[in-house]
């Protein structure tokens, strides 16, 4: 999406709630300057878009409701049925959810013995560029949920999805607790900016 298409977007939306603070065109600007795209806008909490002069209530609870309602229907399309059938809904589901979250967030999708989805829980959250993960924590939240198998997922506030080293070596020793209990990880996907990259097709799980 261009600059200009998210600027468009902004509009609209604060366009059909009530502004006492200023031009709904102006503030859209403003927002686009703090936060850079519309994505971004929409993933900013609360606190933050309160931040920009002329953003009220009415405008955060918006962009909330649209961000929610996305949020919603990529959820219910990925969980309808084996997910790793759904492999284009579920990166898209993962790009509304994660791709321009301001810190490394790690999340984990536990599925059963016929890949449904059971469970899609955020197990760390940490900074710009790091996440600590305790492979016992996944272990023993997979036993809970009786899952079979698991896909790991974290995020690149850089928008830049190549895996690092810590992604490789964070992903071998999860697998290492895992696999003696007999579940299986089908993948780590890390999720840029419009991008994403799958460490089992760069050979790296």
């Amino acid at each position: 999406m261009s600059t200009t298409d998210d600027h468009a977007m902004l509009w609209a939306v604060l366009d059909s709630t009530h502004h006492r603070n200023g031009d709904p065109e102006q503030i859209a600007a403003r927002l686009l300057e703090q936060f850079g795209t519309f994505g971004r806008v929409l993933a900013a909490s609360p606190e933050e878009l309160r931040r920009v002069p002329g953003v009220g209530p009415d405008s955060i609870a918006r962009m909330q409701l649209i961000r929610d309602a996305a949020l919603h229907l990529a959820h219910t399309e990925v969980a309808d049925g084996p997910i790793i059938n759904n492999w284009d809904r579920l990166t898209d589901y993962l790009q509304i959810k994660l791709a321009h979250h301001p810190v490394e967030v790690f999340q984990v999708l536990f599925l059963d013995s016929r890949n449904r989805l059971l469970a899609d829980k955020r197990l760390a959250e940490g900074t710009v560029n790091h996440v600590q993960v305790y492979p016992r924590e996944v272990a023993r939240r997979a036993l809970e949920l009786d899952a079979t198998a698991l896909i790991l997922v974290h995020n690149h506030p850089s928008g830049d999805p190549t895996p690092s080293r810590d992604d490789v070596s964070m992903t071998r020793d999860i697998r290492h607790a895992v696999e003696p209990l007999g579940i299986t990880i089908h993948d780590h996907l890390i999720i840029g900016k419009g991008r994403w990259t799958s460490l089992r097709q760069e050979g790296l799980l």
